[in-house]
């Protein structure tokens, strides 16, 4: 079954994701606060595939709860649900370790959506077949296809699921430039409603991780006016 816990201070609001999360088929799990998101988590021994958060909670908002359930758990999905006046909850959400963000108001087909990506993304974790190639090796760093990891000189990477896919999609395709509608369309679907910038705050985060300098990076090159690409 595929299940989600939504943390969400506002009533009226839990009760609407729930019901149209229910009719798209997923269990759900429902908090009224961060700090009763993180007791059920822990409770039902992290098992959920996707978890909504609204940033602004009382009792732990929601990007404390993205940390501490990043740092749980680099495979589950989080979203966080913003209003439109918090840009830099969205940008600090994405950065804390959220894969998504939607924006309020929005709409039962566009909610249903996202999560619906976001869930096929944890299922590709969770469930895939072997490959022929299972390693890509580009200088330092080596790719695992199978147990789905990063490793530089041998010292392993942690990345979600999102910084995983989008790390395979250049490995597959280095030296190429990839623009920001390359990048959106494979790593989130071609059905995502959001914003094209949701791609470079993922990029920044990458370069702090795989980067010895992230602001003058030597890997993850970015080509004004196109996109990005991955140099060895």
């Amino acid at each position: 079954m595929k299940r989600v816990l939504i943390a969400e201070d506002e009533a009226a609001i839990r009760e609407f994701i729930v019901i149209n999360l229910r009719r798209g088929g997923y269990e759900v799990v429902e908090a009224e606060d961060g700090a009763r998101a993180l007791e059920l988590y822990d409770s039902c021994d992290g098992d959920f595939d996707v978890v909504l958060l609204d940033v602004m909670m009382p009792n732990v908002d929601g990007l404390e709860v993205c940390r501490q359930l990043r740092a749980q758990n680099k495979n589950i999905g989080i979203i966080m649900l913003t209003a439109k006046t918090q840009e830099m909850d969205k940008i600090t959400g994405l950065m804390t370790g959220a894969d998504d963000y939607v924006t309020k108001p929005f709409s039962p087909t566009e909610l249903v959506a996202r999560v619906d990506a976001i869930y096929r993304r944890v299922a590709m974790n969770t469930v895939r077949k072997p490959e022929k190639d299972d390693i890509i090796e580009l200088g330092e760093f080596k790719l695992n296809l199978r147990s789905r990891t990063l490793t530089k000189n041998g010292r392993f990477i942690e990345l979600t699921q999102v910084e995983f896919q989008m790390m395979e999609y250049f490995f597959t395709n280095h030296g190429a430039a990839l623009s920001r509608t390359d990048i959106l369309n494979r790593v989130w679907g071609a059905e995502y409603f959001g914003e094209e910038k949701i791609v470079d705050v993922n990029i920044r985060r990458l370069r702090m991780k795989i980067e010895d300098e992230p602001s003058v990076p030597k890997h993850l090159i970015t080509i004004w006016g196109v996109g990005y690409k991955w140099l060895i």
